[in-house]
């Protein structure tokens, strides 16, 4: 992910950088991966405020990001790089051989049209999983 810095016209944005969304090859999200993200406002369930100084924002839309990663079997290519407003890291849509269609967190250095080969995938440090039992709940 490369950074953009930005000009000094001011004491606070002379050591600021953002970044420059050169890796993002898609600009409007898989439609079957949207879930509602209802927004607060601040308030609680009885209208009223305990949070002060939150606005509305900007609509946004979850996307349903499948952090299990259990289709080890199936072969499947990246289609695009996208932008998730809801986290840090980029998220890539995967297209699996069956049809399926899922997102992931983007590995680093990951590019377009590179297939995962069957079997279990290498781990990046954002993706590797979880050291404790998975039945349990996790709190």
């Amino acid at each position: 992910m490369a950074l953009r810095k930005r000009k000094p016209t001011s004491p606070g944005r002379r050591f600021q950088s953002v970044s420059d969304f050169s890796e993002i090859t898609k600009s409007t999200p898989e439609k079957t991966l949207l879930a509602p993200l209802p927004g607060t406002g601040g308030r609680n369930n009885h209208g009223r405020k305990t949070a002060r100084h939150r606005g509305a924002g900007h609509k946004q839309q979850y996307r349903v990001v499948d952090f299990r990663r259990d289709k080890d079997a199936i072969p499947a290519k990246v289609a695009a790089i996208e932008y998730d407003p809801n986290r840090n890291a980029r998220i890539a849509l995967l297209h699996y051989l069956d049809g399926e269609k899922r997102y992931i967190l983007a590995p680093a250095r990951v590019e377009l049209a590179t297939c995962s080969s069957p079997g279990p995938a290498p781990r990046s440090a954002r993706a590797m999983p979880s050291r404790c039992a998975t039945s349990l709940w996790v709190r």
